[in-house]
């Protein structure tokens, strides 16, 4: 009986060799592109980091705010693209043909309001990370590199919302290595760029943070070409590209179910990232060098996040399909599997982060003391990756089933209410270090935790929104 029940308890954990072959065939294409893009972001944030702090911390500033967009552009085609992977489930063209529309509209509003935001007030939003501790002529500087840096970056968000567009639809209608090599591609076009550019190289002038930011917006040019190209030339594995711009018409139906389901998706990735802005503004309460290693500890903490992020995205593409389909058991078995597939995969995670603390910050032209902030913040982090790793795929299981109102609260509304809270007390009222701060805030999700796996167990998430 005790043998059965083992048995029994393995199967419902863990699946065969075909089960894991499927999901990585999905996850790692993911993990690549992702992977590149942060190693990247890393490359160039070191080439950045070696010319001085000032301008690593200005570069770092514009960054977040940037983030608040990219993962707001992120909510406006998810909203959308739960109705994609469940539309391709049912091999229907055109109902993935109106969501690849919808998503153009509403990435195009995004944006739009995005530049004008950072045109008339981007000082002030970069001035909010520059309240703490810090001597004058270095924050003065800090503010000078970051306003150069967004005056370029601001040329490369048309081209990112489009390959948003284009990358997520072929992802939700399972062609995620596509989106894998225009990553590649646009990765080396950044380098290459990053190296001439930041420092002089061949001929060119040393632009020092204006050249990041350039080769940044070339590389983003490049890779929604080769998005774009691929999609519409290969009409057969992409049948919807077929009269997608005869018309920019979707029914008013449709329209209104997909703002009811992904409304709260966009608002969500708004809360959340304005969220995770205002705690990065929190922590820099307590001094110039906290964003400084701060910014080092997200860098790395960003490149091996992609397992994570890549196992909550494969979920909500596997169990959306399986649930556009009507394979709701199915789906419960599948998500269970890959939740524990995710956590375990990022206990390995954590360990690589802890062995690379000591040694990553050593790449900055910074402080000791700012190297060695990092080097706790990097251990802080890497002890709940797994806990955040089961946060990410309890959050896209909610998401699959258009349970976006649990997913809402569930996610930004708590970071807001929960993690947000904790910072701005104990940075404003106490006089508690920011390693102190940093943990709390951490240990905070611990309530989330629960919470989410209490509702993916009851099975809220199992719903069709398409039939």
């Amino acid at each position: 009986m005790e043998q059965t029940k083992k048995t029994g308890l393995r199967h419902k954990l863990f699946g065969d060799k075909a089960f894991y072959v499927m999901v990585l065939g999905i996850a790692v294409p993911i993990m690549i592109q992702n992977g590149i893009t942060n190693f990247v972001n890393l490359l160039d944030n070191i080439m950045i980091g070696r010319v001085g702090t000032e301008q690593m911390s200005g570069v770092a500033i514009v960054n977040q705010l940037l983030m608040v967009y990219s993962l707001c552009i992120f909510g406006g085609v998810s909203g959308a693209g739960i109705f994609t992977a469940q539309y391709f489930g049912q091999n229907n063209e055109e109902g993935v043909r109106y969501t690849v529309r919808f998503k153009l509209w509403m990435v195009f509003l995004i944006t739009m309001g995005t530049i004008a935001l950072f045109l008339t007030s981007g000082q002030n939003l970069i001035g909010m990370y520059l309240q703490g501790e810090g001597g004058a002529e270095s924050i003065a500087a800090a503010m000078d590199y970051g306003k150069q840096y967004l005056s370029v970056m601001l040329i490369g968000l048309p081209p990112f919302m489009i390959s948003q567009v284009y990358s997520s639809t072929l992802r939700e209608s399972g062609q995620t290595v596509v989106p894998m090599r225009a990553g590649i591609a646009a990765v080396v076009v950044n380098l290459v760029f990053n190296y001439i550019l930041i420092y002089g190289k061949f001929g060119a002038p040393a632009m020092g943070v204006r050249g990041a930011a350039w080769a940044t917006v070339i590389s983003r040019f490049v890779e929604v070409a080769i998005i774009v190209y691929w999609t519409h030339s290969h009409a057969a594995e992409n049948p919807y590209v077929v009269g997608l711009y005869h018309s920019m018409r979707i029914p008013l139906p449709l329209v209104w179910k997909i703002l009811v389901t992904g409304m709260p998706l966009l608002v969500n990735e708004t809360l959340w990232s304005s969220g995770m802005a205002m705690l990065a503004q929190c922590y820099s309460y307590r001094g110039f060098v906290v964003v400084a290693a701060l910014n080092i500890a997200n860098t790395i903490g960003n490149l091996f996040n992609i397992v994570f992020i890549a196992m909550g995205e494969s979920v909500a593409i596997i169990v959306g399909q399986l649930l556009g389909a009507g394979k709701f058991e199915e789906a419960r078995d599948t998500d269970t599997k890959m939740i524990v597939f995710s956590v375990l995969l990022c206990i390995g995670v954590a360990v690589m982060m802890i062995l690379s603390a000591p040694l990553f910050p050593r790449l900055y032209n910074t402080t000791e003391e700012a190297r060695s902030l990092a080097r706790l913040l990097i251990i802080a982090t890497a002890v709940f990756v797994p806990q955040n790793a089961l946060l990410n795929t309890l959050y896209f299981t909610l998401r699959s089933g258009g349970k976006t109102w649990i997913a809402f609260l569930f996610d930004g509304v708590f970071l807001w209410c929960v993690n947000v809270m904790v910072a701005f007390c104990l940075s404003r009222f106490t006089a508690m270090p920011i390693m102190g701060i940093f943990i709390a805030v951490q240990f905070s999700d611990t309530i989330k935790t629960i919470f989410g796996l209490v509702l993916v167990k009851k099975g809220a998430w199992i719903h069709n929104i398409v039939s």
